[in-house]
């Protein structure tokens, strides 16, 4: 991937969104939900504080995250879907 995201912001693949019910019910295309789970590609270097120190992220390449519903923006690069977001925005990692 040619992707270096900058300062606090972090890459994220998503995961795959749910197919099936668990009852093994067929969810069609336009009632699938956006997936929230996914797993870091790349993290910049950190926020910069007040001070001018650079603090570096929580999060690295690899970690499977939880993350807001509608947080981040798309972008698709290579034929690959991928979220640009703050670290701030990620809930957890798992």
């Amino acid at each position: 991937m040619s992707i270096k995201p900058l300062a606090d912001r972090v890459v994220i693949k998503a995961a795959a969104a749910e197919a099936t019910t668990k009852s093994g019910i067929i969810i069609p295309d336009t009632a699938k939900e956006k997936p929230q789970r996914g797993e870091v590609v790349a993290v910049g270097a950190g926020k910069v504080a007040d001070n001018g120190t650079t603090i570096k992220p929580e999060v690295a390449v690899g970690d499977q995250v939880l993350y807001g519903k509608w947080t981040g923006t798309e972008i698709t690069v290579d034929g690959e879907d991928y979220l640009i977001m703050q670290e701030k925005d990620i809930l957890a990692v798992l």
